[in-house]
C-alpha cells in the first residue's frame, strides 16, 4: 500500500534579502533532550562537523547563538534554541493529523491509478495514541490497505451510517458522564446491521508543568489558581467531555484563563503546556508523558470501533481483528502511559454493547 508523508520545513527569510536558514529542529531538539552534539549527528545521520557547521550558520543568520558549551557539561540548549525547538513541537503536534488527513487523501486520488490495489479499510477515528498504534501495524499487512481519517467522535458515527467508512471510533467515560454519551450514540447506531469492536481503555486528566507548581488537584482549582489554560477544539470528543465535567462540577468555563485558547490534537495541548505557555490542559495520559508533564488523573474512557455486520465478515476484517487480539499490538498498547488492552477485538452487538456500558456506570 502507498504510503505519503508529508513534512514541515523551517525556512527563516530576512526582509529585503535573498539570505535564507532552513533550520533542522530535530537536530536542536536531540542536543536539548541528550545534551550531546554528537548524538545529534548521530540521530540526523550527518557527521558531526557537518552538525556544528549547521549550529553556527544558524546562529550567524540570528546574530543569536542557538547552543552553548560548557567543560564537563556538554552542550546545552540557549533560550532562544529553546524557543525554537518548543515552537515546532507545538507545531507537529498541531499539523501532524491534519497532513496525515491531506496525505491520505492524496492516495486515494492516485490509487485508481496505480496497478497494486489492495483491500482497502477505511476508518474514521478521532485522533489517539492506540489508533496510530494499530494503523503501523495494519501499513505493514500486505495487501491491507489503511485509509484513516482523523474525525471527531460523534462525526465519525455519522459517516458509518452514511457509508462513508467501514470502521469507526467511539469512546465513552466511564461514571456519571457515561449516560449521556450513550444516548449521543444510540442515535445514529444500528442495533440490527451494526456490531461494536472492544478497542482500549485509556485515562483522561489535567496536565500540568512538572511538579505541578499550582498545585492543581481538581477543575475548581483552575480558576482558584488563575492557571493558564489551553482547551481543546469545539469539535473534538475531549473537549465535549471536558465540558461536561465543567457542567458536572457547576464551573463556568468563562472564569478559567484561557479556555478561549486551541489547539487540535491531544499532543498539541501537551506540548503547548510543556513550552511554557500554558499552565494545564485537559486529555490522554499518554499525551502528558510524552512532553514530561504530570498527570492528575479524572476519569476512565472506553474506546470502542464500530462496523457493519457485513464487513465484519470480510477476509480484511478478520485480519484487523487478529492483529488487534496479537502479542504485538498488546506490547505496544501497555507500553502508552495511562492505555490498557481491555477485551481487544472482542465483538458485540449494539444491544450487548449497551447493556454492557449500562451496567458499568
Amino acid at each position: 500500500m502507498l504510503r505519503i508523508e508529508i513534512d514541515t520545513v523551517w525556512r527563516f527569510h530576512r526582509e529585503g534579502s535573498p539570505q535564507t536558514a532552513i533550520v533542522m529542529l530535530g537536530i536542536l531538539n536531540e542536543i536539548r533532550k541528550t545534551g550531546k552534539l554528537t548524538s545529534a549527528a548521530g540521530h540526523a545521520r550527518l557527521s558531526y562537523r557537518h552538525v556544528w557547521n549547521l549550529v553556527e550558520q544558524w546562529s550567524d543568520f540570528f546574530g543569536v547563538p542557538l547552543v552553548e558549551t560548557q567543560r564537563g557539561k556538554g552542550t546545552r540548549l540557549t533560550a532562544f534554541g529553546e524557543k525554537l525547538v518548543w515552537a515546532g513541537e507545538r507545531m507537529q503536534a498541531r499539523l501532524g493529523p491534519q497532513l496525515e488527513n491531506l496525505a491520505q487523501e492524496l492516495v486515494t486520488e492516485i490509487k485508481p491509478f496505480l496497478h497494486q490495489r489492495p483491500s482497502v479499510i477505511r476508518v474514521h477515528a478521532s485522533h489517539g495514541f492506540a489508533v496510530s498504534k494499530l494503523r503501523e501495524l495494519l501499513d505493514r499487512e500486505p495487501g491491507i490497505g489503511v485509509d484513516l481519517r482523523y474525525v471527531s467522535n460523534q462525526n465519525s458515527l455519522v459517516s458509518l451510517a452514511q457509508g462513508a467508512c467501514d470502521l469507526s471510533g467511539v469512546h465513552l467515560p466511564h461514571g456519571e458522564l457515561r449516560a449521556q454519551g450513550i444516548q449521543a450514540c444510540k442515535e445514529w447506531l444500528d442495533p440490527r446491521e451494526d456490531r461494536v469492536i472492544s478497542f482500549v481503555t485509556r485515562e483522561m486528566g489535567l496536565m500540568v508543568k512538572p511538579g505541578n507548581p499550582l498545585k492543581i488537584a481538581s477543575l475548581k482549582d483552575l480558576v482558584e489558581r488563575k492557571a493558564r489554560f489551553v482547551n481543546r477544539d469545539h469539535d473534538s470528543g475531549t473537549r465535549l467531555l471536558f465540558d461536561q465535567l465543567l457542567a458536572l462540577h457547576r464551573i463556568d468555563q468563562t472564569k478559567i484563563n484561557g479556555a478561549q485558547q486551541m489547539e487540535f490534537t491531544h499532543a498539541a495541548v501537551a506540548a503547548y503546556v510543556a513550552s511554557g505557555m500554558a499552565d494545564a490542559s485537559f486529555g490522554v495520559e499518554a499525551a502528558a508523558r510524552q512532553f514530561g508533564l504530570d498527570f492528575i488523573r479524572m476519569l476512565t474512557e472506553d474506546y470502542f470501533f464500530v462496523c457493519k455486520r457485513a464487513f465484519l465478515e470480510t477476509e480484511p476484517m478478520q485480519r484487523v481483528l487478529d492483529i488487534m487480539k496479537g502479542r504485538e499490538f498488546h506490547k505496544a498498547v501497555a507500553a502508552l502511559p495511562g492505555y490498557v488492552a481491555a477485551n481487544t477485538g472482542s465483538v458485540s452487538s449494539v444491544k450487548e454493547f449497551l447493556e454492557r456500558m449500562d451496567a458499568s456506570r
